[in-house]
């Protein structure tokens, strides 16, 4: 929105038709990738790894999980939403993530990224992925922020899909 800030991506809106900065969106998106490639030279399965985050990184780590070809083991999308919905093909994606597990949260008040947004990306998800796999919940009062009930789940989650290994 023309304000200097460190970013993944320019964010020109949050309207459903708003224009999205796709260069910098799939820029951002290689770079995540290059961070989990890393890792996974670093000794740490792909398949072990969450990509997630708040806002703006929530939104990348959706993306990056969706186009991505490695193997992830969940994504955590707190109070963000899904860049270029629109460019995606319809119905389930191909490839290794299709199972992917993903919780999505998003506070009823937000007046940054509204629920509204939230509930377009969860039902874009459904026809994406394996909706059995797919949370979404919303907290009661929460604006664009977080809270120990959000955080509790968020922990859930990660103890879930990434359990010890011995």
């Amino acid at each position: 929105m023309n304000m200097a800030m460190p970013s993944w991506f320019d964010i020109f809106g949050l309207s459903p038709d708003a224009p999205e900065d796709e260069p910098g969106i799939k820029q951002a998106t290689e770079n995540v990738k290059a961070l989990i490639d890393q890792e996974v030279k670093n000794g740490i399965p792909s398949n072990r790894i969450i990509v997630g985050g708040f806002s703006q990184g929530g939104a990348l780590s959706l993306y990056t999980a969706l186009t991505t070809h490695q193997k992830l083991a969940g994504v955590l999308a707190l109070s963000c939403w899904l860049p270029l919905r629109t460019t995606f093909p319809q119905g389930t994606i191909s490839g290794v993530n299709k199972e992917i597990p993903v919780l999505q949260c998003h506070g009823d008040c937000d007046p940054l990224v509204p629920l509204l947004i939230g509930s377009l990306t969860v039902e874009k998800l459904k026809s994406m992925i394996n909706p059995a796999n797919l949370t979404f919940k919303t907290y009661s009062g929460m604006m664009h922020s977080s809270c120990i009930e959000e955080m509790m789940d968020v922990k859930q989650f990660i103890d879930k899909h990434l359990p010890p290994v011995d």
